[in-house]
């Protein structure tokens, strides 16, 4: 058992909760909790730490044949982001999805996502875009790192099952979508149509922008379709996590 913050394992997982950096270099991420832990492929795991408490109460009958380290309650809490600490938390391999295999389909539904900043908001999108069929995510690289513990969290474990990739800029990927007959839609207050009023049996993707600024305007220009999500009220926009849900389950609507 592991007793003290010194321990090289235990820096280790301090400095890979607070640095991309690092979990780039690694190629890992952690995820923290039972569910994250039950839910996780189990050839991605490298490694699994559980609290002493944890251990004493349940020994290591849900560990799915696999070893964990031990840690001390007080350790354990080193190594957590969470201020009520399930107890268990394990080292996974990132993963590396590419742009092809998010184009498989016939019609694939996409998101481009630029400039999100907040870890909640990707971790909801994440899991709803699970939820929706969406068949991938993409993100140029000033977004929030999607291998945030907190963005980790948010998405409850679609992480593990919903496609995602970062680029250095959404311009780029536009052609691509095209030659691919993958229509571009931009949620915009000037747009001639409702949301609801466009057919997206076909193949298509939707660019959400930044929670405070929306979508650059170099982006929304080069959007095929600007589609208006209506507003009562005093209301100028919504939430970017909202605003997308609405949008990927009207995709899911129209293909049931």
């Amino acid at each position: 058992m592991i007793t003290s913050t010194s321990n090289p394992q235990v820096k280790n997982l301090q400095q890979l909760l607070k640095k991309a950096k690092l979990r780039n270099e690694q190629d890992v991420f952690l995820a923290e909790g039972l569910k994250m832990f039950q839910e996780a492929p189990k050839e991605r795991i490298q490694k699994v730490y559980i609290s002493r408490t944890l251990y004493g109460e349940t020994g290591t009958g849900f560990l799915r044949g696999m070893e964990a380290e031990v840690l001390s309650d007080h350790v354990f809490a080193a190594v957590s982001d969470t201020k009520t600490p399930q107890g268990i938390l394990c080292v996974l391999k990132q993963y590396h999805h590419t742009l092809d295999n998010m184009m498989k389909k016939d019609a694939p539904h996409l998101l481009l996502l630029e400039d999100l900043q907040d870890p909640g908001n990707l971790g909801t999108i994440m899991r709803t875009a699970e939820g929706a069929g969406v068949d991938g995510v993409i993100l140029n690289r000033t977004s929030v790192d999607l291998y945030n513990p907190k963005v980790i969290r948010a998405t409850m474990g679609s992480v593990y099952r919903m496609p995602f990739l970062y680029v250095e800029e959404l311009a780029e990927v536009l052609p691509l979508l095209k030659q691919r007959g993958i229509r571009t839609y931009a949620a915009h207050l000037k747009g001639k149509n409702c949301y609801d009023q466009e057919d997206y049996r076909t193949g298509c993707a939707f660019l959400i922008g930044n929670e405070g600024n929306g979508l650059s305007g170099e982006l929304s220009r080069r959007a095929d379709t600007w589609v208006r999500i209506p507003m009562h009220g005093k209301l100028e926009s919504l939430n970017a996590a909202v605003a997308a849900s609405i949008l990927m389950y009207e995709v899911c609507r129209q293909r049931r």
